[in-house]
């Protein structure tokens, strides 16, 4: 028996053409593009750039890149693409040897088996986002999104008309999701539901528990389909496991993972990030590339393939390396006044509670920019339950790590 969800997809036979139809009606009457967000981290590093061209001396702990330039055999990789005459269109759901790359790497570290003809390709991990949230949101439905969260999680959901349910994560469960709790608000409206485990902003790590909770409750709402972000799957510490959703086959035909290179790789701007989608929704995804984006630049394509299968020296070593930046932010803030903070287990990015400043986050992180020479990004730029908190990403070396902390502690001092 098929799922519920299948029937209720919104671009199958003739009545999808009709919603679409309205939604372009939509989007010219009510200005509905007025509803997309962004992402604030990109707007705070614009400023910190600013602030550095005029000679300011600025610290970035705001944006979540690696500092880490990408490996050699990757970029040589690209190159010899481009040497080779790889200057062409590629089919649009990537070419069948990356795609069987991705398959063989995530059977060798999870041992999951993945069809190449169910991965697609994709130029950077909001694309991912992007095409799963406009598949499901329209007027009238509910999707589910964890907060404090990806700020492009709410964004694109309120661009469908969907209506956004924020997911609490909180500082208590040490930011991992409760699944009871995200079971709890399912109703009859939910069409889709968005996990990231580890996440972004808060560095939390789900365990298996939470998701196993989770799962067996997904058995009574067959109509709800899955996200799982799992772009920081190899950056867990302190002996925690990541838990790929790939890992429950009762879900697999409503699952829908999201992952690639920009962070495990240092390969940000290389835009290259992959999807595996259910073989029902797989075709129209196609279709979707086909009509936005064509198909990815393809000697990057053959720069991904030689970072699944070339030398992961480099990743366990980029990965120690933010090992030990996490201890030390983690120490330094718990030493600033008016501040906690929690230890992540995962990702690159440390979420303190700075409720005992006496700032609100949006406030005290633009001080910190403008008067300290310290960019970080606040709480609410990444959901309704931020307030409270900062984002700092420890992506920058340990040296900018201990100037910048102490600049904080200056401006902290200073303004008790």
């Amino acid at each position: 028996m098929k799922p519920k969800w299948h029937t209720i997809f919104r671009y199958t036979s003739g009545a999808g053409v009709v919603n679409v139809r309205a939604m372009t009606t939509q989007l010219t009457t009510i200005a509905g593009f007025d509803r997309i967000g962004e992402e604030n981290a990109f707007a705070v590093l614009a400023r910190a750039q600013a602030l550095a061209a005029e000679g300011r001396d600025i610290i970035n702990l705001g944006i979540g890149q690696p500092d880490f330039r990408t490996p050699d055999n990757i970029v040589e990789a690209a190159i010899r693409a481009l040497r080779d005459g790889q200057h062409g269109y590629t089919p649009a759901t990537g070419i069948p040897a990356l795609r069987e790359a991705v398959c063989a790497d995530l059977h060798r570290r999870f041992n999951a088996e993945v069809n190449p003809d169910n991965v697609i390709i994709v130029p950077g991990g909001k694309v991912t986002m992007f095409a799963a949230i406009l598949m499901f949101g329209e007027p009238g439905v509910d999707i589910l999104y964890p907060d404090p969260g990806f700020p492009i999680y709410r964004s694109m959901i309120e661009f469908t008309g969907a209506r956004p349910v924020p997911v609490p994560i909180r500082e208590e469960n040490g930011f991992g999701i409760s699944g009871e709790e995200m079971l709890s608000l399912i109703t009859p409206r939910t069409r889709l539901m968005i996990l990231n485990s580890p996440a972004n902003p808060c560095g939390g790590v789900t365990p298996r528990a939470e998701i196993d909770r989770l799962v067996a409750g997904l058995a009574d709402h067959p109509q709800v389909a899955i996200l799982s972000d799992e772009i920081y799957d190899q950056m867990v510490y302190d002996g925690e496991e990541h838990v790929t959703l790939l890992d429950y086959p009762e879900i697999r035909d409503r699952l829908i993972l999201l992952n690639g290179w920009s962070k495990t790789y240092a390969m940000t701007g290389w835009r290259l990030g992959y999807s595996v989608w259910p073989d029902v929704l797989y075709d129209k995804v196609r279709k979707l590339a086909v009509n936005a984006w064509s198909c990815v630049n393809a000697p990057a394509q053959y720069a991904a393939i030689e970072a699944l299968t070339g030398p992961q020296d480099a990743v366990a070593e980029m990965v120690a390396e933010f090992d030990a930046r996490r201890k030390l932010v983690v120490e330094l803030l718990n030493d600033l006044p008016g501040v906690s903070c929690i230890t992540p287990k995962g990702a690159f990015y440390a979420f303190p509670n700075i409720t005992g400043t006496g700032f609100k986050a949006k406030e005290l992180a633009s001080k910190l920019l403008e008067e300290a020479g310290v960019a970080t990004i606040g709480g609410p730029d990444f959901g309704i339950l931020g307030e409270g908190y900062i984002r700092l990403s420890y992506a920058n070396s340990q040296d900018n790590i201990r100037r910048a902390i102490e600049r904080m502690r200056a401006f902290l001092q200073e303004n008790s």
